[in-house]
């Protein structure tokens, strides 16, 4: 039985094939669990709760510093306003909410459908500039599976956007796996390219813990222009102005830390298509802007995309550590 399903945010139909009972259920956090950080580019404090969301409500942020009905930011491409330095959503009342990809990274890495998210600010908290205490918080919440079946957008046919010698594509998969290439005048970064199928829990070991980065030279342009006004040692990966030395203590928590990044980044991007993808995505020294601008090219072609439910043991399936507390 095909069911279609109007995302009136987005304006597009969904097309869902509810025949498989036996699909990978929905899921959702356990409990509610908060944290308190300062936004990345705004500077300023910001107390963050992930809270535990119906089936078939998907991603939602709440303004809860603002009153009214107008302080729902639904989680979806449509609503990307801003994408210098961060993937930033604006509903049609003006609210937004900056800086999600990280958090995005984390659900998406978790298998989280539905969540509402309660910010009382315009940004979410960079915490350690990576998505591992966004993981950390939801592990410590729980999951489970809900009654409806996991739904994901599933790629039929490349699709491909680029600007200039920045490139980003998707192309039909079996499961979800990221490619991505990044090429630095800086010695400390230079070339460098990682792979990693995300299909089967491998987002924890492999991307979770890697860092946004920047470099000493750039600070004051960007505060300049209201932006990284909250970035410092403590969560970024910062190189100095030779270009050759990384200025953190610790160093890196990987060799490529920094393009494994980029890959942190791409997959918190395209949790913004409102469900997980079923494709291959290849990113060559492209951001957030085209990350988006994938996602528009994917859904303006309706022969390019189609919903489906994802059935278990596909390599779609969520990879899940323990046995999961079923609600109806």
């Amino acid at each position: 039985m095909t069911h279609i399903l109007a995302d009136k945010l987005s304006g597009t139909a969904f097309s869902a094939d509810l025949s498989e009972h036996s699909a990978v259920r929905a899921r959702t956090l356990k409990s509610s669990i908060g944290c308190t950080g300062i936004g990345l580019h705004s500077g300023a404090k910001v107390t963050m709760v992930l809270r535990p969301a119906e089936a078939g409500t998907g991603i939602r942020f709440r303004r809860v510093d603002i009153s009214g009905g107008g302080a729902i930011v639904p989680a979806l491409w449509s609503l990307v306003h801003d994408t210098r330095m961060n993937s930033c959503l604006r509903n049609d009342d003006g609210v937004v909410v900056g800086t999600v990809e990280h958090l995005m990274a984390a659900l998406a890495g978790m298998q989280i459908d539905d969540c509402l998210i309660d910010i009382n600010g315009p940004e979410v908290p960079v915490m350690d500039g990576s998505a591992a205490p966004f993981l950390f918080l939801i592990e410590c919440a729980g999951v489970v599976e809900q009654a409806a079946p996991r739904r994901a957008v599933k790629v039929l046919k490349r699709v491909t956007v680029k600007d200039g010698d920045r490139v980003a594509s998707l192309t039909p998969s079996p499961g979800f796996s990221v490619r991505f290439e990044i090429d630095f005048a800086s010695a400390a970064i230079s070339r460098q390219e990682f792979f990693v199928n995300l299909s089967r829990g491998t987002f924890k070991s492999e991307v979770s813990r890697a860092r946004t980065f920047g470099f000493e030279q750039e600070v004051s342009m960007l505060r300049a222009h209201g932006l990284a006004r909250g970035g410092s040692l403590d969560n970024a990966v910062v190189i100095d102005s030779t270009g050759t030395r990384v200025l953190n203590d610790d160093g890196l928590r990987y060799p490529d830390e920094f393009v494994r990044h980029k890959v942190l980044d791409a997959v918190g991007d395209l949790y913004l298509a409102g469900a997980p993808l079923i494709g291959h995505f290849h990113g060559i020294r492209c951001g957030h802007a085209l990350n988006n601008q994938l996602l528009r090219a994917l859904f303006v072609d309706s022969t390019a995309w189609a919903m489906t439910t994802i059935a278990p043991g596909s390599a779609a399936a969520p990879f899940a550590t323990a046995p999961l507390r079923a609600i109806a």
